[in-house]
């Protein structure tokens, strides 16, 4: 099994590693330090090599930061992480704040002190991250220092876990849809017209989908580690550890791509003098603006160029999507079975309940991985939004309570992101009418038309204002991004109250997931990954209008709805979408999950 549950309780990761980063930090002469949750990749799930701000502080989540002073410290986290960071961070040793309001520039112009060095990693930094903190490190009468080497990983030292060297294998054409050459053409042809003669990149979904090729450095996603710089003629230079090149690989890359290894990036970027080449600031760390800004060359400041493209899923991409959901779906439908009989008597505990799951989709024979640890949460640690069940906080389902349980799987033609909260017991008439705000927002996104030009913030109180009627609301985003067999999470679209710039786009996949945590009780989410559809018409309207067609295929818990809060309207849709799980997954399960599923489908 791939799931594992003592990563929090694992004595080589936590806080009493901060008096060790204080002693080589002072071996630097550095009054500070200033510690990402980003890799040298910009990745949000890192290689456990990586997983410098778990080493440092103990926290495991995805997105966080920390700043460690000579005499104090502090770690960051936004609405998802505010249980889970004062559950495994230790107070005495890290003060918690808020990462989105104020952050780590906040926090350095308050607590630093006049005549400060704080050092960086600029392979760890974006460079407009960097320039927000310089600033506030200059208001308290700071400055920022790069390091030349890392006091964090000096302090690592040996237990450091060594940099994976997954195999870089082909991603077929029945699964991509398009060709390598193709792709690296029309992306040469976007950076003529930005006047770049090449692009410089690092992030490993780019790099999977520009080159066709997946691999298994990154934890619950099928990416390799690596670099290219890619030239405006769609020629490539592809760098990786030599231990990931298979035979195989170099025909499959072409003439058209020069394979080196990792260790000949930093030349190959000095050989860019008097060229224009395109970085991407979000995407990209400042150790190379700095490497080819001492080139000579001129950096161009704009978006990965493949970012975009890769959003937009191709029929072939689309069509292998659904074929992973139905999979899926007969998964998860058995599991909610398991759930709806045994588990009602037997009460199993979250580990037994994440290897339950687990187990059915290995039972589909075409499971790669997980797509992210399953988030299991029983009773009051549902209201834990990132949730994950270890040794020391699981707790068994209890009657009476809500379990949610949020899970995805990677396959090769497809990767799916679900959640569901089930009753065990009979459910509160409280939790039904949070349950049922929740359900409520969830099938108007699902189901909203709107025009081009349309970014995911302007439908995301869509999703909120049935819960906002009810002066509740939730702290995270609405809906994210999910690649083809890439990363769970995927931009540049999004769904959330945070401004967007880009427009959803025909074959874009978003999450919709809207919730309520109750802190101490319980957490309801429902979530279903739905693409967007092309523009069409609608009867007597005067433009054509996008909208969104469902992917995910599993029954949403009808003992928890209220029945009496939903419209006709929204009544008919759910018996739609559960007449089309029925249609869809009946005919792939049997017995007493068949039964049981015709029931669960059952109009409202």
């Amino acid at each position: 099994m791939r799931q594992s549950f003592d990563e929090t309780t694992d004595p080589s990761f936590g806080p009493r590693h901060a008096p060790l980063i204080r002693a080589a930090m002072a071996r630097q002469a550095l009054d500070g330090f200033l510690i990402p949750h980003e890799d040298e990749h910009q990745n949000e799930y890192l290689p456990a090599a990586n997983d410098r701000l778990a080493w440092a502080t103990g926290f495991t989540g995805s997105a966080g930061a920390a700043v460690i002073f000579k005499d104090r410290a502090a770690v960051f986290v936004d609405g998802r992480y505010t249980l889970q960071v004062r559950d495994q961070v230790d107070p005495a040793m890290f003060e918690v704040r808020d990462l989105v309001e104020g952050g780590v520039s906040a926090y350095l112009s308050e607590a630093a002190q006049p005549g400060w060095t704080i050092g960086y990693d600029a392979g760890l930094h974006s460079p407009d991250a960097l320039e927000r903190f310089g600033a506030a490190a200059a208001k308290a009468g700071a400055t920022l220092k790069a390091v030349d080497a890392n006091p964090l990983d000096e302090a690592w030292g040996a237990d450091r876990p060594a940099q994976p060297v997954a195999p870089v294998v082909p991603h077929p054409l029945e699964f991509s849809g398009e060709d390598s050459a193709a792709k690296r053409a029309r992306i040469g042809e976007d950076l003529t017209a930005l006047g770049a003669d090449a692009a410089v990149l690092s992030a490993p979904a780019t790099i999977a989908w520009l080159f066709n090729v997946r691999g298994g450095d990154v934890i619950r996603s099928p990416l390799p580690l690596g670099q290219a710089i890619l030239d405006k003629d769609g020629s490539a230079r592809l760098f990786l550890d030599p231990a990931k090149v298979g035979p195989d690989l170099p025909a499959w890359l072409g003439n058209q791509v020069r394979l080196e290894p990792s260790d000949a990036l930093p030349a190959a970027l000095a050989e860019q003098k008097g060229r224009k080449i395109l970085l991407d600031p979000a995407l990209t760390s400042a150790w190379y603006f700095d490497a080819l800004t001492g080139a000579g060359a001129e950096v161009i400041r704009a978006a990965d160029p493949c970012a975009l493209p890769r959003a937009c899923k191709n029929a072939v991409e689309i069509a292998g999507t659904r074929r992973a959901h139905v999979r899926d779906g007969a998964a998860l439908t058995r599991f909610l079975h398991w759930i709806a009989t045994d588990a009602q008597t037997s009460l199993p505990d979250e580990p037994t309940i994440v290897a339950k799951l687990e187990a059915f989709r290995e039972a589909t024979g075409a499971l790669k991985d997980l797509s992210f640890d399953t988030i299991a949460g029983a009773g009051p640690n549902g209201a834990v939004v990132h949730y994950r069940p270890t040794t020391r906080t699981k707790r068994a389902v209890a009657l009476g309570s809500l379990l949610l349980v949020d899970s995805g799987g990677q396959y090769l033609d497809g990767t799916t992101d679900v959640t569901r909260t089930v009753a065990i017991g009979e459910p509160t008439a409280e939790m039904k009418q949070r349950f049922t705000l929740v359900l409520k927002g969830h099938l108007a996104l699902a189901r909203v038309r709107f025009p081009a030009g349309t970014t995911g913030s302007a439908l995301d109180a869509l999703a909120r204002a049935p819960l906002w009627s009810a002066g509740l609301d939730f702290d995270h985003g609405t809906g994210h991004g999910v690649g083809s067999y890439l990363g769970v999470h995927e931009g540049p679209q999004r769904i959330s109250k945070a401004p967007s710039t880009v427009a959803l786009q025909p074959g874009m996949i978003v999450s919709n997931e809207p919730g309520y945590y109750k802190t101490g009780a319980y957490g309801i989410r429902i979530e279903t990954l739905q693409f967007v559809t092309p523009p069409a018409a609608i009867e007597d309207g005067e433009r054509l209008m996008l909208g969104f067609e469902t992917l995910t295929l599993a029954p949403i818990d009808r003992r928890c709805v209220a029945r009496e809060l939903l419209t006709e309207e929204e009544r008919a849709q759910l018996d739609a979408y559960h007449a089309q799980v029925l249609g869809e997954i009946g005919p792939l399960v049997a017995g007493p999950t068949a039964a049981w599923l015709h029931e669960a489908c059952a109009p409202i």
